[in-house]
């Protein structure tokens, strides 16, 4: 029987002019002639997000409903906010798009038939429309016809939450209601609400069926071998996982089940700031026709993406399918993983640039989730900040930490996978005194540990972090492996690694004073 929910976003779509399902040509088309963007020299559509070219984190929330309450992680993350208020919402948003042309796009979440999540779509705007149809799994002609939506997206960004009516915090919303089975999103033109939204449903949804959710990327090599990247925005999750030399699961989101890993998206949402051929080839190549970018500088003559400038944001992002990559797994699935790679950017300087981990040190690097969030991915953050977001993604997970960890801490013995700690932030000193690690040993270190060699060198244990540092490593110099010995200022290391560790400590016993076993394999605090 269908919900109160799905009869009311029915009628509202009997009554207006409605789009299903176009294809890219006409949804490009449409946005073009609309004036939702301008079309770049390579064919991309460029559009501009307006004041919001970020995520909103403290403008989500999740109906408090019976059926979800007492599993819930209430807290600043995941923010209540009552029935009959998000009714309210409900009501007044339909009656907004009631006198709109709308778009739909009906496909999927999760590329293993098992556990996949037919998702619907509503957009206010035809490039959101396409965004949405980039990034999430598309149905083939028989699954479209077929198709039963178990979840709803409903974007409309030009209505404004009023709070006092409403009981948001701002004109702007994104919330999910597990009951109604509903996304609303209002106040806000950046897409990637959108994909983040579903990505917290599926976090609810597949622990539940014994599936473990992650916020990273995932690909595989030419034996076979999965390899997946925890981080946050701006950690190198997309860039390290589109290699050349393997193929691409995907680069943002994915389930564990037990038959291995699957993609829950159909695209990928790569941050282009800086980005250029020869740093990064795939996806330099996969910005042509029927990619969407955000708010990216285009010559007004020559339309060509001026990718170092950051004029609108640092947050430029570019939206492809995951085929657009060479060599892409299609449909988005491989087995169990060898290697895990946890990313970070360390803003200090002292995380060594890559290091082994333990199941303990694993299970407690996860739940810190330390990285510097970088400028651009959240309003009001125009500097790194430092952040321990916990299991890489805590904005997208609604229920508590140690299901994840605990998850994952049985996996990694299950399958007896190889964890890393690699470090694509700072080197030499903090930010403003050091630079940022070169990539291409980043490259180099993350190759080894995927193949095998790094496990040959000689491992030293750091005094600070406790984790296994190798002294050497194929392509990298040994000076680089080593931290303290890209300072000038050894003492101004040591000051700084101590603090880092403490803050480490003190985070972990805030928010998890229940883990004291977990909490042995943090760094040690003297």
């Amino acid at each position: 029987m269908e919900t109160k929910t799905v009869k009311q976003l029915a009628d509202v779509l009997a009554a207006t002019t409605v789009f299903y399902n176009l294809p890219v040509a006409q949804l490009v088309e449409i946005a073009v002639k609309r004036g939702e963007g301008v079309l770049t020299d390579k064919g991309a559509l460029n559009t501009l997000t307006g004041k919001f070219t970020g995520r909103s984190p403290k403008d989500k929330f999740i109906v408090d409903e019976a059926s979800v309450r007492d599993i819930i992680n209430w807290g600043a993350e995941n923010q209540r906010i009552a029935p009959d208020k998000f009714d309210r919402l409900h009501a007044d948003v339909l009656d907004y798009l009631q006198k709109k042309e709308l778009f739909v796009f009906d496909g999927f979440a999760g590329a293993a038939e098992d556990y996949r999540l037919p998702i619907r779509v509503v957009n206010e705007y035809a490039w959101h429309n396409l965004f949405a149809r980039q990034l999430f799994i598309r149905p083939t002609a028989a699954e479209l016809e077929g198709h039963q939506a178990e979840f709803t997206v409903i974007a409309a960004p030009g209505f404004k939450a009023d709070p006092a009516v409403h009981g948001t915090r701002s004109e702007t919303f994104i919330i999910i209601s597990f009951e109604k089975k509903t996304v609303l999103i209002g106040g806000t033109e950046y897409a990637g609400e959108m994909k983040k939204s579903i990505f917290s449903v599926m976090n609810l949804l597949l622990p539940q069926r014994n599936v473990l959710s992650m916020h990273c990327s995932a690909n595989i090599g030419k034996d076979g071998d999965v390899a997946l990247f925890f981080g946050l925005s701006g950690t190198g999750k997309t860039t390290l996982s589109a290699d050349p030399n393997r193929f691409l699961i995907g680069d943002d989101e994915h389930g564990w089940s037990n038959d291995g890993v699957f993609n829950l998206e159909g695209g990928c949402y790569a941050k282009c700031i800086r980005l250029s051929e020869e740093g990064e080839p795939q996806i330099w190549k996969a910005i042509n026709f029927g990619t969407v970018l955000e708010n990216v500088v285009i010559d007004p003559l020559t339309r060509t993406a001026d990718y170092d400038s950051d004029a609108y944001t640092e947050n430029t992002r570019a939206a492809y399918p995951v085929e657009m990559i060479p060599g892409a797994v299609i449909p988005g699935v491989g087995g169990h993983p060898k290697v895990i790679i946890f990313l970070t950017a360390d803003s200090f300087g002292v995380i060594p640039p890559i290091a082994k981990l333990n199941r303990e040190q694993a299970m407690y690097h996860f739940l810190s989730g330390y990285t510097s969030k970088m400028a651009g991915t959240e309003r009001g953050v125009t500097t790194p900040q430092t952040e321990f977001s916990t299991c890489f993604g805590s904005p997208f997970l609604p229920l508590r930490p140690l299901v994840y960890a605990e998850m994952l801490g049985r996996k990694i013995v299950e399958h007896d996978v190889r964890v890393y700690l690699v470090n694509t932030g700072w080197t030499g000193g903090p930010v403003g005194v050091g630079k940022r690690m070169n990539l291409a040993y980043t490259r180099a270190m993350v190759t080894a540990a995927l193949n095998g060699e790094l496990e040959n060198a000689e491992f030293v244990t750091d005094p600070v972090f406790g984790v296994q540092v190798p002294t050497s490593c194929p392509g990298v110099p040994a000076e680089v492996l080593q931290p303290r010995n890209t300072w000038e200022d050894k003492e101004a290391y040591d000051r700084q690694a101590r603090d880092l560790a403490a803050r480490f400590a003190d985070n972990f016993s805030r928010k998890f004073p229940d883990a004291a076993e977990i909490a042995k394999a943090g760094p040690q605090v003297n």
